[in-house]
């Protein structure tokens, strides 16, 4: 399948851009700067003739800029500020001039936005002359009109659609990203940590060498991880943590999402990417590609490749260890294989494969929230009283047989399982190949584990009342809003806070 274009991943090393480049300003917002070069020309009562000699321009070319309809270059950019009598900052800031100027934004970004386009209908022409409440009016419709239209595609099946298609495209890739990891390794040589396990402390660097400083805080909003401030250069984190999330892993997933110039996504499909996106290059940051690679191949060649020796040669959970193995295990050892997140009441919560192992589904392809077979390792691994170690069980199913190995571990939401596991060739290289656990699974024919034995249905069928805990989850809509879940309001509030306190 042919895969989509990761975002843009410019190398973003510097707060500020030269000024005697030839390049096209293509990091700013073009409506926002046509409005405030059009703001500060007419508060000069200059006329677009009148700029265009001073800049050696022509005025067509200044009214293209100012309807955000033309990227100038840089050397224009320095030349328009000093004919205006500003500094570069004041005429690329992203704040509007004024509130007449942010509703104009405001409509001329909506109409140019795919929910617009979809809807086939004309564009309206802001001129100066339109007055201020019909601009109020038909800013608040186009937001209403985008309101609803998220609400509804919101369901719990556009999220599973949404994660159908995801998983597709990473097994079609092998869940290996070369421009990801190319991204990465760049900004590891760039601070000097290109070969060794990512330190706390190496990650602070990262954030200063991009321009960033990192701020702890007691109250950061409860609806985030982190906050990122790119106005002021900031990345927020919470003082006491967040469980199930180390400090060093949210602060490069926040550093991710800036480097690979993340913007607010545009559906719920777009949000799963950036998310998915954003922690694959914290992983590689965390794990660097070469020498994680290196230290696999090595255990590989001794016939002893173990996760948790991943996990704690970098000092990661081991989420992230198997996560990043399935990232490199078919790229750079030529193996197979597939991971699960699973609940202790065997529910999948997050699963992968390149291997074809048949994982539950619905009619639309959709694994998460579907029950995993009671005899597979992720499920088996809970009955089992030793949870220090790693427990390995080969598996025979309708597509063959699979050796996997499993841990438990504990989150505020109950016991999960976490496996990694390879079709039955590729367990020779693995630690825990010689185990005599095994068991036999013919899910997802429904004799094997959903319907209750002869003997059981004699005994209690018909006798049987049970209580079901309802999902809230699977019946409500998604969270609506362009970050799902998180409170903007929140958000804009806490900044300022931060803001008036310096």
């Amino acid at each position: 399948m042919a895969l989509p274009p990761i975002q843009a991943l410019p190398a973003r090393t510097s707060p500020s851009p030269r000024l005697d480049s030839g390049e096209a300003a293509e990091s700013w917002d073009g409506v926002v700067l046509g409005r405030r070069l059009r703001h500060l020309r007419t508060q000069r009562s200059l006329t677009l003739d009148a700029l265009a000699d001073r800049v050696g321009a022509t005025a067509s070319h200044l009214s293209l800029v100012e309807n955000g309809r033309r990227e100038p270059k840089l050397s224009l950019l320095s030349d328009l500020a000093s004919a205006l009598g500003v500094s570069m900052d004041a005429l690329l800031s992203t704040e509007a001039p004024s509130r007449r100027a942010a509703l104009e934004i405001a409509v001329e970004k909506a109409q140019r936005s795919p929910h617009y386009a979809s809807l086939q209908l004309p564009t309206v022409k802001i001129t100066p002359r339109m007055p201020t409440e019909v601009l109020e009016v038909i800013a608040g419709l186009q937001l209403e009109l985008r309101r609803r239209m998220e609400e509804q595609a919101a369901t719990p099946e556009e999220a599973r659609r949404a994660n159908v298609e995801l998983r597709q495209e990473m097994k079609a890739c092998g869940n290996h990203y070369p421009e990801l990891e190319q991204e990465a390794q760049r900004l590891l040589e760039a601070v000097g940590h290109a070969d060794r396990p990512l330190s706390h402390h190496a990650a602070a660097d990262i954030a200063e060498h991009l321009g960033f400083s990192v701020h702890l805080v007691s109250g950061l909003p409860h609806s985030t991880r982190s906050v990122t401030d790119l106005k002021n250069r900031r990345f927020y984190l919470s003082r006491v943590g967040t469980p199930g999330h180390e400090p060093r892993s949210v602060l490069l997933q926040a550093i991710g999402a800036y480097v690979l110039n993340q913007g607010e996504p545009e559906d719920y499909s777009d949000f799963l990417r950036q998310r998915v996106y954003t922690n694959y290059f914290a992983a590689a940051l965390m794990m660097p590609q070469k020498q994680t690679v290196r230290f696999l191949r090595t255990a590989k060649e001794r016939r002893d490749l173990a996760i948790e020796d991943l996990r704690d040669v970098f000092g990661v959970s081991y989420e992230s260890a198997a996560h990043r193995f399935t990232n490199l295990a078919t790229e750079h050892l030529g193996i197979r294989c597939h991971f699960q997140k699973v609940h202790e009441s065997g529910i999948i919560h997050k699963a992968y494969e390149n291997d074809e192992v048949l994982f539950p589904s619905d009619h639309i392809g959709a694994i998460e929230g579907q029950q995993v077979c009671r005899y597979w390792t992720s499920r088996e691994v809970f009955d089992v009283s030793d949870h220090f170690r790693a427990f390995n069980q080969y598996t025979d199913t309708p597509n063959g047989t699979y050796w996997c190995t499993a841990v438990v571990e504990g989150h505020s939401s109950g016991l999960y399982s976490l496996s990694i596991g390879v079709p039955f060739d590729d367990a020779r290289w693995f630690r825990g190949k010689d185990t005599t656990s095994r068991s036999v699974s013919r899910c997802p024919d429904p004799t094997c584990c959903r319907i209750p034995s002869p003997e059981l249905e004699s005994a209690w069928g018909g006798n049987a009342r049970p209580a079901a805990r309802a999902n809230a989850h699977l019946l409500a809509a998604m969270p609506s809003g362009a970050f799902p879940g998180v409170d903007e309001v929140e958000v804009f509030q806490f900044l300022q806070d931060q803001t008036e306190r310096e």
